[in-house]
């Protein structure tokens, strides 16, 4: 596993572990079931605050990333599925919301696409 973190980033340090390990977790350079170094292990490594790592890895493990398994460490969870569901439940609130508000399904579709290109880019 490889993170480097810039301090003249405008991310703050826990968001770039965060991405970076949700990045490599999503690519398979991570692989499902590969454990994590500790907290504490991955704070020191890096040059950070153990709180720092400790709020990412609390953010990787609600995304569904992570997941923690007690004293037998941190492990890289199957979070594809995770990610899908939590996806596909968020789609169908929306759908539900957009119907009760009277668009039609181009409009929503259009919001959605304007929505994507301002999170992910132009190119969305």
């Amino acid at each position: 596993m490889s993170l480097k973190i810039r301090i003249d980033d405008s991310a703050p340090p826990y968001e770039q572990v965060r991405a970076q390990i949700s990045e490599q977790a999503r690519s398979g350079v991570l692989p499902v079931g590969y454990r994590l170094p500790t907290v504490r292990g991955l704070a020191e490594s890096l040059g950070l605050a153990v709180n720092t790592v400790a709020k990412a890895y609390r953010a990787l493990e609600g995304d569904g990333v992570i997941e923690t398994r007690g004293r037998l460490g941190t492990y890289v969870a199957a979070a594809g599925s995770a990610a899908q569901r939590e996806a596909s439940l968020a789609a169908q609130a929306y759908a539900d919301r957009a119907r009760r508000l009277g668009l039609g399904e181009e409009e929503a579709l259009a919001a959605v696409r304007d929505a994507l290109r301002a999170a992910y880019g132009a190119g969305a």
